[in-house]
């Protein structure tokens, strides 16, 4: 039986390293870390993101796939910046760069969008990374247009579905715009992206998620969010937060129907969030990043299971 951990101690060394600069990058920047429940009463509605169900004192509870509800709740109450850094759980997470328990850093900037939140995403990772590290940053209607001659915010579903079909190699992939939407980016797109840090904003607004929409400079409505890339990896994924309850209540509405029609297990909607922004959540902009994948690259490895002491495999 083998009991040892899969990653080196002079990695488990590494991965201590890097959370005390990441606390020490925050400390200097006056945003304080808060330590919130991995436990919760509901999961997320998300169609894309299943939830870990636990029992607990004769109840049903959820594994939190982000401490994002929770913070917000903080935000609502007064908190100012805040960060977290601990687990969060996903099921279903399996391959070289997910697992189903994983470290996550997020922080909220209050006052902020998603650009002066690029920024810092960048600002944090020249502190974190040795060398120095190349910058670009693309709207994600001229990548989508450059690698496949659409707009993807324009362009009918039907011709969606064609690409994501070919891309994939699935003629029948008759899924819904935003799943085609990532099919395409994760098969034709995202490959082609330079080294460095990549920050993409400007998604099209089925992909809102959690982020207001509101009209680029061209007047085509977008959602106002960002996905970082290291050397090609999905690294961040931010957002000028949504702060109006009743659009919040219809989107989450409107993920539970998508659930519905996939076959999925019912979420309920976080009511206690929905209350927290009722009482006037502030202006903010958030992000989360993947600790394990930030060390994947730090150490040039190519597996999530050598930065992690015991991953699912070995536990």
């Amino acid at each position: 039986m083998n009991w040892q951990p899969s990653a080196s101690t002079e990695t488990l060394r590494a991965r201590a390293h890097l959370l005390a600069q990441i606390r020490q990058f925050f400390h200097q920047r006056n945003a304080f870390e808060v330590d919130v429940p991995v436990l919760g009463v509901t999961g997320v509605t998300d169609l894309h993101i299943d939830s870990i169900a636990a029992q607990c004192n004769g109840g049903e509870f959820f594994l939190q796939s982000s401490p994002e509800y929770f913070m917000k709740r903080l935000l609502a109450a007064g908190s100012g910046d805040i960060y977290c850094l601990g687990k969060a759980f996903r099921d279903g997470e399996a391959g070289s760069r997910h697992n189903p328990e994983f470290t996550l850093l997020e922080w909220y900037r209050v006052g902020w969008d998603e650009h002066r939140l690029m920024e810092e995403v960048a600002e944090l990772l020249r502190h974190l990374l040795p060398d120095s590290l190349p910058l670009h940053k693309f709207s994600y209607g001229e990548l989508f247009l450059q690698h496949t001659g659409l707009n993807p915010h324009t362009v009918a579903l039907q011709n969606l579905q064609t690409l994501a079909g070919e891309v994939t190699g699935n003629p029948a992939f008759n899924e819904p715009r935003s799943t085609c939407l990532d099919a395409i980016f994760s098969f034709a797109i995202e490959p082609k992206l330079p080294d460095g840090l990549v920050l993409v904003y400007d998604y099209p607004q089925c992909q809102a998620a959690l982020a207001r929409i509101q009209p680029d400079n061209n007047g085509q409505p977008v959602a106002r969010r960002f996905e970082a890339f290291l050397n090609g990896m999905e690294l961040a994924n931010g957002y000028w937060e949504l702060t109006c309850p009743k659009e919040q209540a219809r989107r989450f509405e409107d993920d539970r129907q998508q659930r519905r029609t996939a076959g999925k297990a019912e979420i309920e909607a976080d009511g206690k969030l929905l209350a927290a922004m009722q009482s006037g959540m502030p202006e903010c902009a958030g992000v989360a990043l993947g600790v394990d994948r930030l060390l994947m690259q730090l150490l040039g490895e190519q597996s999530i299971e050598a930065v992690m002491a015991f991953p699912l495999s070995q536990v």
